[in-house]
């Protein structure tokens, strides 16, 4: 990390920490699952969303711009979104890939920027958005950002 932004072997990395996080957290994910239906896989859809994801970004070679690892991860969500947290997640990733732009490093503004573009993308997706789900965490996240 040099000066507070992030290169994109740095986000690389960092990305696929957090995958390997949610897939490891997937059950504990699953068995808190009850919206829109309780039926316990959101955590695993979630976690093959991201394996799809990560394999496209790691596909890439070096050197690596931020917002081209983003653009990547994001289209490989959604070509390997499963169930509907997964769709809703690629929607997201390719809402942050936008939001965030064709940057060679990742700063704090251009993340909070790419979180608040996330969030109304993922809004965007569902057609009856509900609170207290993945889409309130999210502009949760992107209010803490910014």
């Amino acid at each position: 990390m040099s000066g507070g932004t992030l290169s994109g072997a740095e986000l690389r990395a960092a990305i696929t920490s957090a995958a390997d996080y949610l897939t490891e957290s997937a059950r504990a994910v699953d068995a808190i699952n009850v919206y829109p239906v309780p039926d316990g896989d959101t955590g695993s859809n979630m976690a093959a969303t991201l394996r799809e994801a990560c394999d496209h970004m790691l596909a890439l070679e070096e050197p690596l711009a931020a917002g081209q690892v983003l653009a990547t991860f994001a289209r490989g969500a959604l070509y390997g979104g499963r169930g509907n947290s997964g769709v809703i997640l690629s929607q997201s990733l390719l809402g942050l890939a936008k939001g965030v732009g064709e940057v060679e490093e990742l700063s704090g503004d251009g993340l909070a920027q790419g979180l608040r573009a996330a969030s109304e993308a993922a809004y965007t997706a569902v057609s009856e958005p509900v609170e207290g789900t993945m889409l309130t965490v999210l502009r949760a996240a992107a209010g803490g950002a910014e």
